[in-house]
């Protein structure tokens, strides 16, 4: 009888794995949903619909995209993560989910190394720090010095995001006190700062770059070492009076893990090949976010593990760990 048992075991693994090659040729047979763990507008988002028609052009069906905002980004993330794997259900996680919550969050609904199945990295984010033009504010040093006598708060694309921590970094690093201001997405807390309900923000480049050319909002620095390639003109934090001031958000297609392999070999050389189109790059660039080719499918993992060191340092010297 174990016999049997062993003998039939063994065949449905067998048939199982020799159904993988027909998964991937049949692959996909309807419209694939991609979700956007953030509100319309901002950079994910944004990222999101330039390689949509791409990506669904190779697989030759549609692709939706659904915008599940909320939590900073962890509700649409566990979204992806619970959903039947597939192929025709992805998800967009980021630095804030994957990253920067595991720290923040007493308990998530997913976890970042263990319930993914990672396709491509294909974006990085350099953060802008913007102010309303009506304060009398023109410079990192005139920012510290009004801070000092006036209280002063910062919007944020939710708890937990890069926005807010990249504040909060901020804070650390100048010795100044802001109130945290957190709203379901960027695109809100940039309209937020534009009518001067909000003085200032970490803001995602998609949205800030044309309030920036029209003066609605004032660049005061990027978050990255590196100057932003859209407006060279605006200095970086380390240069305009932050040292040692470095930090990006980043994005990835994923599924939920035990998506079969085939499937997401297939979908991280489609997105490789897509993220290497000159016009797809430009598209990105022009939006201020960095394009990346993927690196391949094994670093993805030791990526995101390195990630997550990297940022719960900075939210337990922040003090904000397992605070929400």
């Amino acid at each position: 009888m174990m016999s049997f048992i062993r003998c039939a075991a063994v065949a449905l693994v067998t048939i199982a794995l020799g159904q993988h090659p027909a998964l991937a040729q049949d692959y996909p047979n309807r419209s694939v949903t991609l979700i956007v763990p953030w509100a319309p507008g901002g950079a994910v988002d944004t990222i999101a619909r330039i390689v949509q028609p791409k990506l669904a052009e190779r697989l030759g069906k549609s692709v939706v995209i659904e915008n599940r905002a909320g939590g900073g980004s962890t509700i649409g993330t566990a979204a992806g993560a619970k959903a039947a794997p597939d192929g025709y259900t992805l998800g967009m996680p980021g630095s804030g989910s994957m990253a920067i919550s595991p720290a923040m969050y007493k308990s998530l609904p997913y976890d970042p190394t263990k319930d993914f199945a990672p396709m491509a990295l294909i974006g990085r984010v350099p953060f802008v720090l913007i102010v309303n033009p009506a304060l009398p504010i023109k410079s990192i040093p005139d920012l510290i010095a009004y801070a000092k006598t006036n209280r002063l708060s910062y919007g944020s694309g939710g708890a937990g995001s890069p926005h807010h921590l990249y504040a909060e970094m901020f804070k650390g690093m100048t010795g100044i006190e802001m109130t945290h201001v957190p709203y379901k997405g960027s695109a809100d807390a940039i309209r937020d700062v534009v009518a001067g309900h909000i003085p200032l923000l970490f803001s995602d480049p998609a949205p800030s770059v044309p309030l920036i050319r029209e003066g609605k909002v004032r660049a005061l620095g990027v978050t990255t070492a590196a100057r932003w390639s859209v407006a060279p003109e605006i200095p970086t934090l380390h240069e305009a009076g932050v040292p040692g001031f470095d930090a990006a958000g980043w994005f990835m297609i994923a599924g939920p893990v035990g998506t079969p392999k085939p499937i997401v070999d297939r979908l991280h050389a489609d997105l490789k090949a897509i993220m290497a189109m000159p016009d797809v790059q430009q598209m990105v660039e022009r939006t201020g976010n960095v394009p990346v080719v993927s690196p391949p499918l094994a670093e993805l993992p030791k990526f995101i593990n390195s990630e997550r060191e990297r940022w719960g340092k900075v939210v337990r010297q922040a003090g904000l760990g397992g605070t929400l």
